[in-house]
């Protein structure tokens, strides 16, 4: 997920890190910068830092995207007109052989498992994904369901345009501005059940 006023240097660039050489110096950050800063300082087993990964989480309605959405934890709340889902997948990053980790649950929690490229095969095992695509994340019998739903997908380097499969976006307005900077109308689907 990232603000629409990413995407033309997306499009341009792919998605890419902070540190990169081709990084968006006008990027727009709607993320939680406490847990943002948390990520930075995070060690991994490999001695890389989580911060220095480019996450995706593995469903929609996330409970990042609620508080992006609503504006809690200090984020400032954005508008889900402008909120773009940026959709990849697994395969597309394993032919483009670009190192990944990914976890059972939010990358921060302590009770959070990471698996790396030898364990993707183990993926639909490690990964509860019928807690990934839970609409709602609290169950007072299943306490853990909120973790497990903010399972990850961690890129490691640049991610180029070529391996986005799709941007989802809420609206006709949003499409219109997405069509508006070259990107193909084909590509960008309008699905308004996967914000809040």
């Amino acid at each position: 997920m990232t603000h629409i006023d990413n995407i033309l240097h997306i499009f341009e660039n792919g998605i890419t890190h902070k540190n990169s050489q081709n990084s968006n110096k006008k990027f727009k950050s709607i993320g939680d910068n406490s847990l943002i800063n948390t990520r930075e300082d995070f060690l991994l087993s490999n001695k890389k830092y989580l911060g220095s990964y480019i996450p995706f989480y593995f469903g929609k309605r996330t409970p990042m995207l609620y508080v992006i959405q609503k504006g809690f934890n200090g984020v400032t709340a954005t508008n889900k007109e402008y909120i773009v889902y940026c959709v990849s997948s697994v395969q597309k990053i394993i032919d483009l052989k670009i190192p990944f980790v990914y976890t059972n649950g939010h990358a921060t929690n302590g009770l959070s498992d990471f698996y790396y490229k030898d364990s993707v095969n183990s993926i639909e095992e490690n990964v509860d994904f019928v807690a990934v695509k839970k609409k709602y994340w609290t169950d007072e019998n299943d306490l853990d369901l909120k973790r497990r739903k903010e399972a990850e997908f961690l890129v490691e380097s640049d991610i180029p345009v070529t391996a986005i499969i799709a941007f989802v976006v809420y609206n006709d307005n949003a499409k219109d501005k997405l069509t508006s900077l070259g990107i193909d109308s084909n590509l960008i689907h309008i699905i308004p059940k996967y914000y809040f």
